[in-house]
């Protein structure tokens, strides 16, 4: 089932145990390929992203997608690297 990528803006995500992680803020594009490589996360759960900063998952860690989002993995936790300046935060891969 084909989806229009604004519907898919706020859906709230959570991983496979059912941990609220965020809501889609935007798409990650390669508009080279012409395929979406991922979901921007914002208003990230603190139990899981570090200073709930925003994140960008991966597609291939997507399960399903319809009312919300359900990941097939997420990291236990995504720590904020030492240094790092005030900007959004990829997931490790």
């Amino acid at each position: 089932m084909l989806q229009e990528a604004s519907e898919l803006i706020g859906l709230q995500v959570y991983t496979s145990a059912g941990v609220f992680l965020g809501n889609v803020a935007n798409l990650v594009v390669d508009v080279d390929e012409n395929k979406v490589q991922g979901l921007f996360i914002t208003s990230t759960n603190p139990l899981l992203v570090e200073g709930s900063k925003s994140v960008n998952v991966p597609y291939r860690w997507i399960s399903s997608i319809g009312d919300i989002v359900i990941l097939k993995y997420f990291p236990k936790r995504v720590a904020v690297k030492k240094g790092a300046k005030a900007k959004p935060e990829k997931a490790p891969e």
